[in-house]
């Protein structure tokens, strides 16, 4: 199968999401045609990176002079600490703007070294090379990077854009089944809020989704950029439309907090159940009919995916849960704001609960 490409167009940058096999060992031809152009390069290399793929990238980037940082990628480093770090490097190294940082991970890598690019002499090249699907489907669109604090996720960073991703989809193939689990999660959440046809799809095709078979993993991957596209270039910084992307992530984003980011719970298995969560809440003020709630719930219940918070929390956590949720750096009222659903494909509609309320949400879930 060929290469698929699709472009992003933003108010600041313009620039492609490539997908396809055996990518990377075409990294230096695919650089140079898309006119990226630099002296030095560094990469943030996620350390679980197979060895061969490390060696196939260098030997495609033997041109430049390479300089490499192996990061330990979890919540718990995604942190100012590991940002200083790349920066002191790159000053050490005496990189321009004009030279080049490529991230080789997933999602946190991303959001590390794409953070550092950003403060780096106010913006390094930077380009994006996600080798999990979580971050293949979304963290690489859309130019959101940042880091964790004793506070909460994400709560410090920037939106900037690379001037290039590159999926390759023969990294999948390194990862562990519940990492495309993880990935899966987004992929339908992206189809649940903008795209029926693509959620009809999805739910055909899932069996063959999950095991990485060819096209439909790249049909998916691709579908599932398509939707972050549209959404990112109408709202680059999140100031109206891009919040649909939240769907779920409220109750995710405090699900991971409240488990102190452990690997119980990973972000794709918190947003599923988070997504449940937001399809129950939508169900109870009648916002969804039972058909439409059922649909989603039957799918969200496949025997690969979390099945109940129930399994994770118990009725001593609710406050601790409320208490991340009403921090949630997309939150500014004393009420709590989270994404619910009319429809699956949308529409996406925001909606404010008091911690009175979401008190109940919770007690009736963890008690029953």
């Amino acid at each position: 199968m060929r290469p698929i490409k699709l472009i992003i167009k933003t108010n600041s940058e313009k620039y492609p999401v490539i997908i396809g096999r055996n990518l990377i060992s075409n990294l230096s031809q695919i650089l140079k045609k898309n006119s990226i152009s630099f002296k030095k390069c560094f990469l943030v290399l996620d350390k679980n990176i197979p060895n061969k793929y490390i060696k196939e990238i260098s030997n495609s980037l033997k041109r430049y002079e390479l300089y490499k940082f192996i990061y330990d990628a979890n919540e718990k480093n995604k942190n100012q600490k590991n940002v200083n770090k790349i920066l002191d490097l790159l000053l050490k190294k005496n990189f321009s703007r004009d030279d080049c940082l490529i991230s080789i991970g997933g999602g946190i890598t991303g959001d590390v070294a794409g953070f550092a690019a950003s403060l780096f002499k106010r913006g390094l090249k930077f380009v994006n090379i996600p080798t999990t699907l979580l971050s293949q489907v979304d963290s690489s669109v859309g130019g959101k990077t940042g880091i964790n604090t004793s506070q909460g996720k994400n709560l410090i960073g920037s939106f900037y854009q690379p001037k290039i991703v590159i999926s390759d989809v023969d990294f999948l193939k390194s990862l562990p089944f519940r990492e495309i689990v993880c990935g899966y999660a987004e992929i339908v959440k992206h189809a649940i809020i903008a795209n029926k046809k693509f959620y009809n799809f999805l739910d055909k095709n899932i069996n063959e989704i999950l095991k990485l078979q060819s096209p439909s993993i790249e049909k998916s991957i691709y579908e599932s950029c398509k939707v972050k596209k549209i959404i990112v270039e109408k709202d680059e910084k999140e100031k109206n439309l891009r919040k649909i992307l939240n769907f779920g992530h409220t109750f995710a984003h405090a699900y991971e907090a409240s488990l102190n980011f452990s690997k119980r719970l990973n972000h794709g298995e918190a947003v599923i159940l988070g997504m449940k969560s937001a399809f129950e809440l939508s169900h109870n003020k009648k916002m969804i009919t039972s058909k439409e709630f059922d649909s989603a719930f039957k799918h969200l219940n496949n025997s690969h995916f979390p099945d109940s918070i129930k399994n994770y929390f118990t009725i001593k956590r609710i406050n601790q849960i409320i208490s991340f949720m009403m921090r949630d750096k997309k939150n500014n009222s004393k009420s709590i704001k989270i994404m619910l659903i009319k429809k699956i494909g949308g529409p996406i509609i925001e909606k404010e609960f008091s911690k009175a309320t979401m008190n109940l949400f919770f007690k009736k879930r963890l008690i029953n």
